[in-house]
């Protein structure tokens, strides 16, 4: 073993004891999962803040001051949904009834570390110009943990259609049709909802939506209609006891691979927010330990022992399974093509949600 120095040179000659601090260690835990909202929303007359400005705010009547009418009911139901959420909006000029192009000010939120995207507006278009975003910022060069989460509140139908044109593992779509509460409204407490769950693998099944509106019985989803949502990568709220909606399950708009074939890869929302934070702790780890190494034959295997330790961690929190079982598929090895480089599988189990019991119950006499 080569022990390193960082301030101590090898060239000392006078007698003494150096000792320098080394951090790079101290780190043995797994990042926190902070969950934090920005909405993207028109700016309305008498706004303060600039278009694509994305902005901090604390309360639903101040996003109104900021930004105008909009994010202020935006605001409203998200706190309402979770008084606790971290939240911003960046604000987007309109020009009269047109439907803006919301690039911009996606763009402006790709620093600001945001986890979840809501657009006030849940057209193709839009929704289109959010999934082209978080393929953007979530690749393996920008390496973002964002998702995007829309709402509508007209019919199923529309749903699993808007869902099936968008196709996309990081996107959700809920539908609660026939609330009076509005679709941004319901896009906003949905996203605060997912803000609060910071397990990543932990399923959102019942979680409510509070402040959202009970629509009229005739017009709330059956229970063929839910699977029919969920069958097309929407997500179907319902009125539970007491009148309060409850997620039934959370999935993406994902269902078809790139040959068009069925594809549950990733069917719940918590898979990719497994995999999203699987990724933030294994860089973190690696980053942390091994910020100035050389790349010595020993190295690929002390980076394939820190990564190893996290993935113990994390089964140990229940976000992935079988770590000991998969240890062959962890491989690290020295690039072929680039001297500077260690290329690495790292086998990622996540732990799936309880979604389904089935029990056959025998009748004995």
């Amino acid at each position: 073993m080569t022990i390193e120095f960082e301030t101590i040179p090898g060239s000392i000659r006078k007698p003494g004891a150096y000792f320098e601090f080394n951090t790079s260690l101290a780190v043995r835990t797994l990042p926190t999962n902070d969950q934090s909202i920005c909405l993207i929303v028109p700016l309305g007359e008498g706004a303060t803040v600039s278009a694509n400005v994305p902005t901090q705010f604390y309360s639903a009547t101040e996003a109104g001051k900021l930004f105008g009418p909009v994010a202020e009911e935006m605001a409203a139901a998200a706190i309402k949904a979770y008084r606790y959420v971290a939240i911003s909006a960046v604000g987007v000029v309109v020009e009269g009834d047109a439907e803006p192009d919301i690039t911009a000010a996606l763009d402006a939120t790709a620093l600001g570390g945001f986890t979840i995207l809501v657009p006030a507006w849940f057209s193709q278009t839009a929704l289109t110009a959010l999934r082209t975003h978080i393929k953007t910022y979530t690749d393996s060069i920008e390496q973002q943990s964002i998702i995007g989460v829309a709402a509508l509140t007209s019919t199923l139908s529309a749903a699993t259609t808007l869902a099936a044109s968008l196709n996309a593992g990081a996107i959700t779509l809920a539908v609660l049709p026939g609330t009076a509460s509005t679709a941004r409204q319901v896009a906003a407490a949905y996203a605060a909802v997912i803000a609060s769950e910071e397990d990543p693998a932990r399923p959102l099944n019942t979680l409510e939506l509070a402040g959202i509106q009970v629509p009229e019985i005739a017009k709330r989803l059956g229970r063929t209609e839910q699977e029919t949502a969920l069958d097309n990568g929407v997500t179907p709220l319902e009125v539970a006891a007491g009148d309060v909606i409850q997620i039934v399950r959370a999935v993406t708009t994902y269902t078809k691979s790139a040959a068009g074939e069925a594809d549950v890869a990733l069917l719940d929302l918590t898979t990719i927010r497994s995999l999203y934070y699987v990724r933030v702790a294994c860089r973190t780890r690696v980053r942390l330990r091994f910020p100035r190494s050389k790349l010595s034959l020993k190295t690929p295997a002390a980076v394939r022992g820190e990564v190893l330790d996290v993935l113990y961690k994390l089964e140990e929190l229940e976000i992935v399974e079988d770590v000991e079982a998969n240890a062959d598929s962890l491989v690290f090895e020295r690039s072929g093509q680039d001297v500077n480089r260690i290329n690495a599988a790292i086998p990622a189990d996540v732990v799936n949600g309880l979604h389904v019991f089935a029990g056959r119950i025998d009748l004995l006499l």
